[in-house]
């Protein structure tokens, strides 16, 4: 089949060195990090033919997704301020919310879904997963899509 591409989602700490090193390159490129290519490629440890080779098959996971919207759901307790809390993570976070639709409390927990563009995360958003999961009155909090 002619312009078919096959996709894996693969663990990084089973990649080749080299392919690791290509998305530290396109990283430090998309941050302004390197002036230059061959700058990046150099500061990465690998040459630029390496880079070449690689510079279009390698993509961290949230890369992946052209407009970067990702919808979040959270498990939160029926307390005061918890939503708050979780909301002020996403405002320090960089995430720019779009959407928040939140459930009737039923037994003491409401279902809670954000939609946020997170192309201006300081970190990436496993890191706000792992914040937002720590805070007292979160029970649940994952990636519903995007």
């Amino acid at each position: 089949m002619a312009g078919y591409v096959k996709y894996y989602l693969v663990a990084a700490d089973v990649l080749p060195e080299v392919i690791l090193r290509a998305a530290e390159v396109n990283r430090m490129m998309e941050a302004h990090e390197a002036d230059t290519v061959e700058a990046a490629a150099r500061a990465a440890g690998i040459s630029r033919s390496a880079y070449y080779k690689y510079k279009d098959t390698v993509r961290p996971f949230f890369d992946m997704k052209s407009d970067r919207i990702v919808t979040f759901q959270a498990i939160l307790k029926d307390v005061a301020g918890v939503l708050s809390r979780m909301l002020a993570l996403f405002a320090t976070s960089g995430a720019n919310i779009l959407t928040i639709n939140q459930s009737i409390p039923v037994n003491g927990c409401a279902a809670v879904t954000v939609s946020a563009e997170v192309s201006g995360l300081s970190g990436e958003p496993e890191q706000l997963i792992a914040d937002v999961s720590a805070l007292e009155g979160v029970i649940k909090f994952e990636i519903l899509a995007g």
